[in-house]
């Protein structure tokens, strides 16, 4: 074989139409999907990167393509959990109508009945994430706080002039509908929906409420 007619290797070629970068999004997917299943089921701290490679029908060599570490895998499975029940508040926000109770209302039941339709999604957001390490713990703050100000800006009243974000209100308010989450997974999914929805209202309103500036003497 002649120098120019050498193949090279590490150019990127298409595979059945789909090219390499669009496989390794898709080997990164499978890899988040299997492992918020291996979380869910086994818990973090007993799976191993075999173990989620395997259930995502991966050779762990794809693994370490995406994820530096376990760690890594756990953080990226948590936001993309996050960011689909975010998905869910939102949309049943929108659909809620303009007043600020039935936002909250809407918001809280989409978010405790996505919890109840995806359990192994609910312990990789709610339980697994927590005390792993510094860095997973960093990542699960900063998601709050982004949570936070989203759920404050939906509850906001339309065309309300805006005030400083509270960010610990917010941060006190998100953390409280999560413990009383927390607590309802840990009985079983009770009570019922309506009436864990209806126990959080009374922190969904702390954000729903608007604010009155207070008087300066």
């Amino acid at each position: 074989m002649t120098p120019d007619m050498t193949p090279d290797l590490h150019s990127p070629r298409a595979y059945r139409g789909v090219s390499p970068d669009e496989r390794r999004a898709q080997r990164r997917e499978k890899l988040i999907a299997a492992a918020i299943a291996v979380y869910g089921e086994r818990g973090y701290r007993h799976a191993t990167v075999k173990a989620v490679c395997e259930a995502a029908g991966l050779t762990e060599r794809y693994f370490y393509e995406s994820f530096e570490n376990s760690e890594a895998l756990l953080v990226a499975s948590f936001n993309a959990v996050t960011y689909a029940v975010f998905d869910v508040i939102t949309a049943a926000a929108r659909t809620a109508g303009r007043g600020r109770v039935a936002r909250a209302r809407a918001m809280l039941e989409a978010y405790f009945g996505a919890l109840q339709r995806e359990p192994a999604s609910a312990r990789v957001f709610l339980v697994e994430i927590r005390g792993v390490s510094r860095e997973v713990d960093k990542a699960f703050d900063c998601s709050l706080r982004v949570i936070g100000a989203e759920v404050a800006g939906l509850l906001a009243p339309r065309g309300a002039v805006d005030h400083p974000a509270d960010e610990l209100l917010q941060a006190g308010v998100v953390g409280g509908v999560m413990h009383i989450a927390l607590r309802w997974i840990g009985a079983g999914y009770q009570p019922p929906l309506a009436d864990v929805t209806a126990t959080a209202m009374r922190l969904g309103m702390v954000l729903a409420r608007p604010v009155k500036p207070e008087r300066t003497a």
